[in-house]
């Protein structure tokens, strides 16, 4: 349940306190896989699935092998916060120790993906791609305005054979999506596998490898072309 807007109606509380409850609930746990020999580098954010960020781990750490500063965030908590979360996901990745300025690329998936394909996609001056995973995507129900709030790159992978949670992910919705952003004009590649499911990543409940090397190898592309040189400060 949202108790912000019952809180807002209190006079007793002050804006202060308020904008400071916010931030609280919509602010999330990170970890920070640095690149290899540490040092600073352009960043990464992940956001992972409902199953939380544990689940992630093994394929976060595959992008710091580019040389990528790598923060992994849970997705969960970025639900519901109309795309703050999402921000301040970004925020508290650029505060990170190894972390260099600039904009980030941010990598999702399901419900992760489905926020950052959904919120990061128009955050420009921030975000410099996007990437997701099997993403959420039942909840995006105006496809032209989506197109017309999209203002970076986007890269979606999606399994043919994905029905998880009531078809919350489906690969003919990103299809649906991928060709509307591209009559548009738009950077916006959809890849899809035959025979992958929900959750094909490493580790995950349906793991192809087949999908899930390709996926990787495409993904790391699009860092490269997102963010140039891990170790240059970027715009």
């Amino acid at each position: 349940m949202n108790l912000l807007p019952r809180l807002a109606s209190l006079p007793c509380l002050s804006a202060v306190l308020l904008a400071t409850l916010f931030a609280a609930s919509t602010a999330s746990a990170q970890k920070e896989f640095p690149p290899p020999g540490g040092g600073k580098a352009r960043v990464v954010v992940v956001a992972s699935g409902m199953s939380g960020p544990e689940h992630y781990e093994t394929v976060a750490k595959e992008f710091t092998k580019l040389g990528y500063d790598v923060v992994l965030f849970d997705g969960n908590p970025m639900e519901g916060t109309n795309g703050v979360g999402v921000k301040d996901a970004i925020t508290q990745a650029l505060a990170m120790p190894h972390a260099l300025p600039g904009k980030v690329a941010l990598v999702g998936f399901s419900l992760g993906g489905g926020m950052v394909l959904f919120y990061g996609s128009q955050y420009s001056d921030r975000v410099a791609g996007v990437v997701a995973w099997y993403p959420a995507n039942a909840f995006i129900k105006n496809i032209p305005g989506f197109v017309a709030h999209t203002k970076v790159p986007v890269l979606v992978f999606a399994g043919e054979k994905d029905h998880f949670r009531d078809s919350c992910c489906t690969a003919d919705k990103s299809r649906a999506l991928g060709d509307a952003a591209k009559a548009g004009g738009l950077d916006f590649q959809v890849f899809t596998y035959p025979g992958a499911d929900h959750d094909f990543v490493k580790d995950g409940a349906h793991y192809k490898a087949e999908a899930y090397d390709d996926a990787l190898a495409k993904t790391n592309a699009a860092l490269k072309t997102y963010l140039g040189d891990p170790t240059v400060p970027g715009q």
